[in-house]
Formats: structure tokens, sequence, C-alpha cells
């Protein structure tokens, strides 16, 4: 037992201080993911053997219930496309670059941390997938967290609410900006440094403001569920709700970064102040009929 606690302390120490420990870790990772499929095993014959043995009311009423929801997201989707042409004409418009969607693939929960104090999870996609760190995971509702560690079939994420995670975030209302802390609970996330006087709201929602290149910007986090002021403090206390249902979903979506949009080179911008000035200004014509000097004699005349 001395033994074991000293090679315990030692791998604790070298995981601490050397980064080639990451290495090894994604490696044993590697070979428990057969363990961790193995252990998933149960809770999935289980989701079989219910929907197997339920009766055909209850899929009936299922089935009516996914039915309405289609109908209702069809609706969503449908108003979404005017606005989306909507806001590309004003992109336009405006000059902007057009977004573009995230790429993105399917995983499935393999198991949770069983330790309340770390809100981590492992799921069923590794580097043969294309995951890598850092990757933002989202469920149907919003975001989860992202990559912290990743081996050959499997991956470990970091949870919004593990009290280790925080993001750059904005209100979807204004477009403040501030930082979003997770705080240890499933169901609080802390909102930190928001003035007493700013503009913020219970039921603001709060979207990923794609500050720092982690995050895309505008997928739903969290919403506003208190807001108090205390007489004589800077600071507000904010607190917050998860969107993304963190104890109850199984499926989630790991983001790509879109493709870059390839700048031809004959309309490429020089660095040199003085040239960008001189490329992006509009051109000014004067008539073919008339000259500079007699452009500047009418002038003096008036």
């Amino acid at each position: 037992m001395l033994l074991c606690a000293l090679v315990a302390s030692a791998l604790m120490f070298a995981d601490h201080r050397l980064t080639r420990m990451e290495e090894v870790r994604a490696q044993l990772s590697t070979v428990v993911a057969p363990i961790q499929w193995l252990v998933a095993v149960p809770s999935d014959v289980l989701a079989w053997g219910s929907l197997a043995l339920s009766d055909q009311r209850a899929l009936v009423e299922e089935n009516q219930r996914l039915r309405e929801q289609i109908l209702h997201l069809s609706h969503r989707v449908q108003h979404m496309s005017s606005l989306t042409a909507e806001n590309v004409r004003l992109r336009e418009l405006l000059g902007a670059a057009a977004r573009k969607e995230s790429p993105y693939i399917t995983a499935e929960l393999l198991s949770l941390d069983p330790d309340p104090f770390n809100h981590q999870m492992v799921i069923d996609r590794g580097r043969r997938n294309g995951v890598y760190v850092g990757q933002p995971v989202l469920d149907a509702s919003g975001l989860v967290g992202q990559v912290t560690a990743v081996s050959a079939y499997s991956s470990r994420v970091l949870m919004v609410a593990d009290a280790s995670h925080a993001l750059p975030v904005q209100v979807n209302r204004n477009g403040l900006r501030f930082i979003l802390q997770g705080s240890g609970q499933y169901d609080v996330l802390r909102v930190l440094h928001v003035p007493d006087t700013a503009d913020i709201r219970v039921g603001d929602l709060l979207v990923t403001s794609g500050l720092a290149g982690r995050f895309p910007a505008g997928y739903p986090v969290a919403r506003i569920t208190e807001v108090v002021h205390d007489p004589g403090q800077p600071f507000a206390r904010v607190s917050a709700a998860p969107v993304a249902l963190l104890q109850r979903s199984r499926h989630f979506l790991l983001l790509f970064p879109p493709d870059p949009v390839a700048v031809p080179d004959d309309e490429a911008w020089d660095t040199e102040p003085d040239r960008l000035i001189d490329e992006r200004a509009p051109a000014v014509q004067i008539p073919a009929e008339q000259s500079v000097g007699d452009t500047a004699s009418e002038e003096e005349t008036d």
C-alpha cells in the first residue's frame, strides 16, 4: 500500500509538472476506451429494452409530441430563412464578410466523472474523428463545454458548470460583454465583474461573444436568473443558469472552425497604412471636358 501511495504521488507530481504526461494520459485513455464502452452497454440495453417494452399508447403520444415539435421547428426555420436573407443583404450593403456555418460531427456520452467537484464527461469521439483540444461541444439547447483531452477513440469534455471553466459572453439584448464562470453546480453560473449600473436583467440570454477565438459567436450559453445590487458596492452579483441540459443530454455536437474565405491576389491589401487608405478610398473622377485648371478657376470665381 505504501508503494502504491508513493507511485500515485509521483504520477500526480509528474502530471502536474511535466507536459509529456498528457501523451501518456491519451495513450491510457485509448487502452481504457473498450472498458468505457462495456460500462455503457447496460444503459444502452436498458434504453433499448424500455423502448421495446413500451406500450402502443406511449409510443403514439411520443410520436405526436415529436410531430408537433417538428412543425414548430419547421415554422422557426421558415422564419429564419427570411431573416438570414435579410442579414445577408444588410452585410452586403455594409461591405462585411459573409458568415459561414461551422461544420460539426455528432458524439454520444460514454461516462461522467464521479467526482462531485469535477464537472467533466467522456464522449465517444477522438483523434481519429478529427477532435482537438479546445473544440466547442454543444447539445440541442446550447453550449455544454469544451474538449480538454483527446485520445484515439474518446475525448474528455470540461463542462461550463465546472469551477475552473470561464468563457467570454455577451448579452443578446444589448451586446454587453462579460466573463461567465462556472460555480461547481450544474444549475448556477456566475457573471463576473458586472458594474452596478450595467443594463442587465433577469431573463436576458447570454451568448458566446466570439472573443479569444475558441467559441464561435452567437451560440446560447445561459440565461440570467438573479441580479443583486449591493448598496455601496461597485459590482452587482449576477447569477445565470445554463441553457444546455448538462445532466440529461446524451448526444452532442462538436463544432469545427469554418473554412477560411480565400482572398484573390489582385484584391489583397497592402499592410502599409498609406497604401491601405489609397486603395480603399473611393476614386473621384473629373469629367473629360473639364480640366483641373478650369475647376480651380471656377471655384475662385464663385
